[in-house]
């Protein structure tokens, strides 16, 4: 009886662990430790062809785009017309489904370059912007410093221009954020920033890809501040 019980328990906790391994697998940016690198947020999954839905670019439980396929709701007509090109070429595309996976994306490569992972940021990052960034966390082991950066909040992230590039495409994101980052020597003293003070910063990131390609992802192409 005792071995009976016993085996009904694992079978138990097996289920409950697997039901919390799926709840942890659908939060996105919500990694610590050494593990692989994460599945890009920007990346709208190929459904299987025996399935006639298409698969969203994001957040799957997120709201449904208003309206989906047009965009004249926006009063930039310059970049309505740059995302109607977008949405052209990758009819996965969504303006909200796009910003949810930016915004995790921001998350994603702001931990992973505070933390000196390159393997993290080499999947979200092209080569012209993944280069700068290592280098940067290059200098800083060098020079036996550490950043540590706290993502206080993402208060503003928009689509400030879109359009289409022969076969790619691209989307930039205006993302406002409070941070607080603090640069320490090896031995544990502040050289740059307070911990005590959060700072606003604007970046302008552009996201590109491959329309033509089956790779489905979005990389981090291009960054820069507003002038």
């Amino acid at each position: 009886m005792g071995d009976g019980f016993q085996f009904l328990d694992i079978i138990f906790f097996a289920m409950v662990a697997g039901f919390i391994l799926l709840r942890l697998r659908s939060v996105l940016g919500r990694r610590t430790g050494h593990e692989r690198p994460p599945n890009n947020p920007l990346a709208r999954q190929q459904a299987d062809e025996s399935n006639d839905n298409v698969v969203q670019l994001a957040d799957p439980e997120a709201g449904p785009d208003v309206p989906v396929d047009d965009f004249s709701d926006i009063d930039d007509t310059v970049l309505a017309a740059g995302l109607t090109q977008v949405k052209s070429a990758d009819p996965g595309f969504t303006r909200q489904g796009f910003l949810e996976g930016a915004r995790g994306a921001f998350e994603i490569v702001v931990d992973a370059f505070a933390a000196g992972d390159t393997d993290r940021l080499r999947s979200l990052l092209d080569d012209d912007v993944y280069r700068p960034f290592s280098r940067a966390i290059k200098d800083r082991e060098n020079a036996d410093q550490t950043l540590d950066t706290a993502l206080v909040s993402i208060d503003e992230a928009d689509i400030i221009e879109a359009g289409t590039n022969g076969r790619a495409a691209f989307v930039t994101v205006r993302v406002v954020s409070k941070q607080i980052n603090v640069t320490h020597d090896r031995d544990g003293n502040v050289v740059d920033g307070d911990a005590a003070h959060e700072v606003t910063v604007t970046d302008l990131w552009t996201f590109e890809r491959d329309t033509q390609s089956r790779n489905p992802n979005w990389k981090l192409a291009a960054t820069r501040s507003p002038n």
